[in-house]
Formats: C-alpha cells, sequence, structure tokens
C-alpha cells in the first residue's frame, strides 16, 4: 500500500481454515471455529456506527479504526472507490478519474472472492465483539473515566470514520480515544485513518468538542503477544508429533512497496518486533519465516512473499508449515481467501505441502479484549 505523511496532532490536540495430509495423501479440509464467521458477519447492514445498546451517556469514547471490509458483494464496489481514490493509501496519476475506472473494473473478481468467503467480510462483526468486551473491562478497571462506548471507525465501508466521529459528538462524548485497530503503524493504515479524523474538523472548520488522546501502536504489548503465541500453540499440537518440531512457523503480513519502505516508513520494523516478541514466547521451538503478502502491480515490493517462500521450503523439503497473520486481528478477505484458500489449498497441493494449518486471527479471543482495555487503562 502507498501512503502520505499523517498529520492528526493539529486536529487531536495531542491528548484456519485448516488443511492436513491424510495418508492416503488426499488434503482434507478440517473445519474451525472462524470458518462461518464471513457469512454471520454479512446479517448485519446497518451503516450506523453505533450497534450497542442505548446506555448512560458516555464520557469515554473509544473510536476504533480500521480499514474495514463489504458485508455485502453489493458492498463491494463502493468500498475499491475508496480504497482507489484514498491518496493516503495509494497515489495514482488523475486519481479522481483512474479510481473509478480501476474499481468498476476489478469489482467482479473482488466480488468473486468474497462469494467464495461466505459473500462478506467478517471485520465488523469481529470489531463489535472486541469492542464490546473492551468497553466492559474498562468500566470495571476505571470507574472514573466511565461509561465507556466503543465506535466503529473504518476506512471505506460503512460505519465511516466521519460518521462515527459525528455519532461521537452527538452523544457528548468528553474524552475520546482514537485506537488503531492495526497494531503495527504505517504512514499507509494508520496515517490514512487518523488523517481522517483531521480532514473531518479541517473540512467543518469547528475544533473539536472532545479531548482526544491516541493510540497509533501497541506491536508489543504483553497481551498481544500472549494471544499471537497461544494461537499458534494451538495450532501446532494439531500437527502430528512426529512432524511438529520441523514445523516452519510463516508470520505474514501484508506487504509495503518498497518507494514506502525506504521512506522510512516504521511497519517492517514493528511486525519484526512482534515476531520476535511471539517467538521468545514460544521459547523459539520452531523455525520460522517473517514473509509479505498481497503484493499487487510491477514495482518492487517488501519480500520475500509468501506464495513463493512456500514454494522455496516445499523444494527444500520443507512441507510442514503454519501460517499465522501476525498484522491482522481480525479474520477477513485476506485470511479467509488468500491465506487458507490460494496458498493453505490450491498452492499446497501444487507444491505437495504434507501438513498446512493456518492460526486464527485474534478475533474473539477474550485476551484480545483484555490488551485493549489494559492499553487503553494504562
Amino acid at each position: 500500500m502507498y501512503c502520505a505523511h499523517a498529520n492528526m496532532a493539529a486536529a487531536a490536540g495531542r491528548a484456519s481454515r485448516r488443511f492436513v495430509k491424510s495418508s492416503s495423501q488426499a488434503r482434507v479440509p478440517v473445519r474451525w471455529r472462524g470458518q462461518a464467521t464471513a457469512a454471520a458477519a454479512t446479517a448485519t447492514k446497518s451503516p450506523k456506527p453505533q450497534i450497542q445498546p442505548e446506555v448512560r451517556k458516555p464520557k469515554t469514547g473509544i473510536l476504533m479504526l480500521n480499514m474495514g471490509g463489504p458485508e455485502r458483494l453489493d458492498d463491494v464496489h463502493d468500498f475499491l472507490l475508496r480504497l482507489f481514490l484514498d491518496r493516503d493509501l495509494m497515489t495514482l496519476p488523475a486519481q479522481n478519474k483512474l479510481a473509478p475506472f480501476i474499481a468498476k473494473r476489478r469489482t467482479p473478481r473482488i466480488q468473486e472472492q468474497y462469494s467464495r468467503i461466505g459473500g462478506g467480510s467478517p471485520i465488523k462483526k469481529w470489531t463489535a465483539v472486541q469492542g464490546e468486551g473492551m468497553v466492559k473491562l474498562l468500566d470495571r478497571m476505571s470507574p472514573h473515566t466511565a461509561p465507556h462506548k466503543y465506535y466503529i471507525g473504518f476506512r471505506y465501508v460503512h460505519p465511516l470514520t466521519e460518521e462515527a466521529i459525528e455519532e461521537m459528538e452527538k452523544d457528548g462524548v468528553e474524552r475520546a480515544i482514537a485506537f488503531t485497530q492495526y497494531p503495527q503503524y504505517s504512514c499507509s493504515t494508520t496515517g490514512s485513518s487518523l488523517n481522517a479524523i483531521y480532514r473531518y474538523y479541517n473540512k467543518k472548520g469547528e475544533k473539536p468538542k472532545m479531548k482526544w488522546s491516541i493510540i497509533d501502536r501497541w506491536p508489543t504489548h504483553p497481551l498481544l503477544i500472549q494471544c499471537f503465541t497461544e494461537h499458534i500453540q494451538k495450532e501446532l499440537d494439531l500437527f502430528p508429533p512426529d512432524k511438529r518440531k520441523d514445523v516452519v512457523i510463516l508470520f505474514s503480513a501484508h506487504s509495503l512497496p518498497m518507494s514506502v519502505v525506504n521512506r522510512g516508513d516504521p511497519y517492517p520494523q514493528e511486525v519484526g518486533a512482534t515476531v520476535q516478541g511471539v517467538m521468545e514466547k514460544l521459547n523459539y521451538s520452531n523455525p520460522y519465516r517473517l514473509v509479505w503478502q498481497s503484493k499487487v502491480g510491477p514495482m518492487s515490493w517488501l519480500g520475500p512473499q509468501t506464495d513463493e517462500t512456500i514454494k522455496g521450503l516445499c523444494q527444500r523439503g520443507k512441507k510442514n508449515m503454519l501460517l499465522v497473520p501476525i498484522a491482522f486481528t481480525s479474520d477477513h478477505i485476506e485470511t479467509l481467501y488468500e491465506l487458507d484458500i490460494e496458498y493453505a489449498q490450491v498452492l499446497a497441493n501444487e507444491c505437495g505441502v504434507e501438513n498446512i494449518r493456518r492460526a486464527e486471527s485474534l478475533n474473539g479471543n477474550p485476551l484480545f479484549s483484555k490488551s485493549f482495555s489494559v492499553k487503553l487503562g494504562a
């Protein structure tokens, strides 16, 4: 993803599906606890940022920032259009004209991918689950800042960041916390979301009524590391005992163009810090690699690429692998389709992989909600 400079300070006031090869060499899909989440997510179609029951007037509002994903196939075009128009994410020649053309051209293919994972993205569902768990804990941990209320602010689908801010202002929130759901900072993701807040107030020509603060990164938070470690260990325990120590753990994160990396974006280093924390917690029990996925276009991207690494490991006789989405807090198209289908099904069959599994994203893990709460209450 491309990026531009993020400047939130002016407005803020500085305040798996898994697949195992059987003895007969046929790969059998193993159902997993998150397999049906994409279909379930399509049931929620309301664009309103607030999806919690009405309670007392909130004193503290937590704006959970993320890219979002289309809940229905009909939402795909608008999602892509907003994405390609975002100059913080990418810069294109004649962008206002080219973005609609690209979005229209890519919509059928992306719709087909979403149809393969149940018809829509489960990001909103999991964000709501995480937010509900977080505010319940915060109300107990920090009664002087209660009541707490979470708001979902997506960049490219409803509820949009701007809609969530409006809702927070109407609710009379006193303290607002912009809380990125990207553990590792990049100006193309977190920076874009923070810029959206700045532009909202700049366009209105008003200062915020709320006192803003920001949590823009948390790549080495102990509870985040523990969550990843538990999900990985659970999957490792399901490999055949005689293969378990040989399983190569592939930590896969969304790649960046080298033009962005060379400008000093901290994302690669922060992803690496998360990986190091997890492997330390695992006592370096297995060989591992940090790999990168979702490269698009002909330009140079951060590598090695996840699919190329899978091929290379197979060629060297390493045919037991565990995929770990290390930069995602909830399952979405890049885990449910790219990792689970393109890599764990199609590519694994082509390469002759013996056993390949995928660690579930953090999703509804209660410990993950606790990590939110501890971070916010610190």
